[in-house]
């Protein structure tokens, strides 16, 4: 049958025996199918597929069309061997090989769909520019083809799809209304209905997420037709349903599963929600969000309403709502520890490689601090050991380091298992609500802990009223025999009895900061001292625990635009006992016993007291009180509010250039260091000192009221006090908002000259320029 991508065929073959390409065609062109033979031609071909639908279902079909051998190779399943043509694979195989064997096997590498920007997609084309060992295939119908084809320094072809004519309606009443999902499962029945009626096909309706399909199930549950689920953790079967026709007329509830790659035929109605759930970065945190489809997203669902005749399209929003162009790559959305993991094992710094976009620097410095915190790199970026041991295990890399960092074998079998069931991307079970469901689950696993839970879960069978999603079960168990054999563990059937509390233990040494404590005002929230978490809803813990491990969080935006909802959807309680033990937190106001001897001090953590301890290193501890004391104002009145202005004014003093010396990195640093030079050891021992040996001689004593006035830290205008902040490197002074009942920022007239600075007001979030 001929495609209209076959009249590239034969400039195809001829450039890329000494170019890389980029192919731009329009879904329904062929460019998934015939591509890969075109390209078999001169050798062995990759073609990296960013789902493992799509990498089965093109494997299956080329299997049947072509005397070639052609495999696939996804997470549990792979058919490739060295005799294999064509190797259909995803993202995170191809970079497993690579890291392995380079890709030495392979002639060409093709990335299909390139336009959904995946990190692994971009790292790997990244990876194997750099390596130039490869001719390199991007593929999409919605590429950025001009760049792309600059950026690989190739040729570019373009060609067009069998495109049956599409009309566009828009179903909202106002044209500039943009998407979202109020009413949405009334609004896409509205839709479905009027497209069984107007067209004689199927309908694909595109929905955010799993939620909105089910929900949209039961409101569609009337109609006259097949309703086929189709999302990333859907079963076979509903798999095979969505593609292939049978005899009754069907509406496919997908996500953007359904968007590229995959042909469902009979398609002739789209109903399209305009909506998406992706990630993105936020307050240095990955969230999954509902965001709003691009326009090129928007345009590539339409098309798939004119694969087989002429079909509609039913927007549900308005015509002329303001969309972006294309969707942001997933490596300027996310954060980087993955990828700069990935990156280290093939040899790269992942800072060094050239990408299609520039990466966020303070992502690749979060990363970078993560990464070594694990020892999972060195300084320089370089992979080490206990990375590379990381690296191939098919889980989160704070998962595989947890399991790596885990001694004893029954900890670490522990850990496998409840890295399993949290690594498959959907919920093993829901909590029972019935009274009968209640007490079978307590009788099962008396202790509300849900880590515990999920490991039992693929130990031992549920009792009878319990259930959990059957296939999600099974992919969990498989994966966790995958990676106890990579480990050399038994077998789940054969597994070791859990030690809870040593496992927990190990867990909080080997990443303390998973430990979260209660608000001792805001009960329904627990704190780290970095982040806050609140309880999920189908979570297990007790409202009476204090503390607990937190291995899995949700994160959704919350409200305004800086806040982040951090939920615990998986927390093992610990008692507070057993943190103090575990050394975590930090000791403060040590008190001397009747003994005179014995120098007990509170255990801090995250805002609490976790109870006490005796103190080991009594010098240093009474030091750091005296420091503590002296700052707050107990001992010398004034010494500590002065140091702290004296300390500001030095280090703006040596950053405006007008002297040079040493910036101490905080007052307490500095006064620590007096005191020991001074030989300070004890309260008493500050009788013996003057005031002034506690003042630092840095700014000019002469020139001090001068600067004092030129260079305020503090100002406070009528109904308004304001702090300072000086950027010398940018001469750009920024005055913050403090207190006061003022609406209004700052006029200019109000504040210093600042003769040749930029002045900024901060409110808030909202910074504007002063005029």
């Amino acid at each position: 049958m001929s495609l209209p991508i076959d009249i590239l065929h034969h400039q195809f073959v001829s450039l890329l025996e000494h170019h890389h390409l980029v192919v731009e065609s329009q879904t329904g062109s062929g460019k998934s199918t015939r591509l890969p033979l075109w390209a078999a031609e001169r050798g062995r071909v990759l073609v990296v597929e960013p789902r493992r639908v799509a990498c089965v279902a093109l494997s299956q079909f080329l299997n049947q069309q072509s005397p070639l051998a052609i495999g696939h190779a996804i997470r549990f399943e792979s058919t490739v061997d060295e005799k294999t043509q064509v190797a259909f694979v995803t993202p995170g195989v191809a970079l497993r090989w690579l890291s392995e064997t380079g890709l030495a096997g392979f002639d060409t590498v093709i990335i299909d769909e390139f336009h959904e920007r995946r990190w692994d997609t971009d790292l790997l084309l990244a990876l194997l520019k750099k390596r130039a060992a490869h001719r390199l295939v991007l593929t999409s119908a919605t590429i950025d083809g001009a760049r792309l084809s600059e950026y690989l320094q190739g040729d570019r072809l373009q060609a067009q799809g069998r495109q049956f004519e599409v009309s566009i309606q828009y179903r909202a009443r106002d044209g500039q209304q943009l998407a979202d999902d109020r009413n949405l499962s009334q609004r896409v029945k509205e839709a479905a209905m009027a497209g069984l009626a107007q067209t004689s096909g199927d309908v694909l309706v595109f929905l955010p997420g799993k939620r909105e399909i089910q929900q949209c199930q039961s409101a569609l549950g009337e109609l006259e037709a097949q309703l086929v689920p189709l999302h990333g953790s859907a079963s076979n079967d509903a798999q095979r349903a969505a593609l292939q026709q049978g005899p009754r007329r069907r509406i496919i509830l997908a996500t953007n599963v359904a968007e590229t790659s995959l042909t469902i035929p009979g398609v002739t109605c789209v109903v399209d929600s305009g909506l998406e759930r992706r990630t993105h970065q936020r307050n240095g945190r990955t969230v999954l969000g509902l965001h709003r489809i691009s326009k090129a997203s928007a345009a590539q669902r339409a098309g798939r309403a004119g694969r087989v005749q002429a079909g509609v399209c039913y927007r549900l929003w308005g015509q002329h709502a303001p969309l972006e162009g294309l969707t942001p790559p997933e490596l300027q959305r996310e954060e980087l520890v993955e990828p700069m993991l990935a990156a280290a094992c093939s040899g790269e710094v992942m800072a060094s490689l050239q990408f299609v976009d520039g990466l966020p620097a303070k992502s690749l410095t979060l990363a970078r601090d993560k990464l070594l915190q694990m020892q999972a790199i060195d300084e320089r970026g370089r992979v080490t050991e206990h990375g590379r041991r990381l690296y191939p295990l098919p889980i989160d890399t704070q998962f595989a380091h947890l399991i790596t960092a885990m001694e004893d074998k029954g900890c670490r079998e522990a850990m496998v298992d409840l890295a399993a069931a949290l690594s498959i991307g959907a919920r093993l079970w829901q909590p029972p609500t019935s009274e009968a469901g209640l007490k079978a689950l307590k009788e099962w696993q008396p202790l509300a802990c849900d880590a515990l839970t999920l490991v039992q879960l693929l130990r031992r069978p549920l009792p009878e009223p319990l259930s959990c999603d059957a296939q999600l079960l099974g992919e969990a168990r498989l994966l966790a025999n995958q990676i106890r054999q990579a480990l050399s563990l038994p077998q789940l059937s054969a597994a070791t009895p859990i030690d809870r509390a040593s496992w927990l233990a190990a867990v909080i040494r080997a990443q303390p900061d998973l430990v979260f404590v209660r608000r001792q005002k805001r009960r329904q929230a627990l704190g780290n001292g970095f982040a806050e978490v609140q309880q999920g809803r189908d979570s297990r813990f007790d409202d009476a625990e204090e503390a607990a491990v937190v291995f899995d969080q949700f994160s959704l935006p919350g409200r305004g635009t800086r806040q982040t909802l951090n939920l615990a959807t998986c927390m093992a309680p610990v008692p507070l006992k057993s943190l103090v033990a575990a050394g975590l937190g930090e000791l403060q106001a040590p008190v001397l016993q009747e003994d005179g001897v014995t120098l007990m001090a509170s255990v801090i953590y995250a805002g609490r007291i976790l109870g006490e301890t005796e103190c080991t290193d009594s010098a240093a501890l009474t030091l750091d009180l005296l420091v503590e004391q002296i700052l707050g104002g107990k001992h010398f009145a004034d010494d500590g509010s002065r140091l702290r202005r004296d300390l500001w004014a030095w280090e703006l003093w040596v950053a405006l250039g007008q002297g040079e010396g040493e910036v101490p990195a905080s007052a307490a640093d500095w006064l620590r260091q007096r005191l020991q030079s001074l030989g300070v050891e004890t309260v008493e021992d500050l009788d013996l000192i003057d005031e002034e040996e506690l003042v630092f001689e840095g700014v000019p004593e002469w020139q001090r009221q001068e600067f004092d006035e030129r260079f305020p830290s503090r100002l406070t205008l009528a109904e308004l006090k304001l702090t300072v902040e000086y950027d010398c490197s940018r001469k750009r002074v920024t005055v913050v908002y403090h207190q006061g009942s003022r609406k209004a920022g700052p006029k200019r007239w109000e504040l210093p000259r600042w003769q040749g600075w930029r002045v900024f007001y901060r409110k808030a979030s909202r910074t504007v320029a002063v005029l």
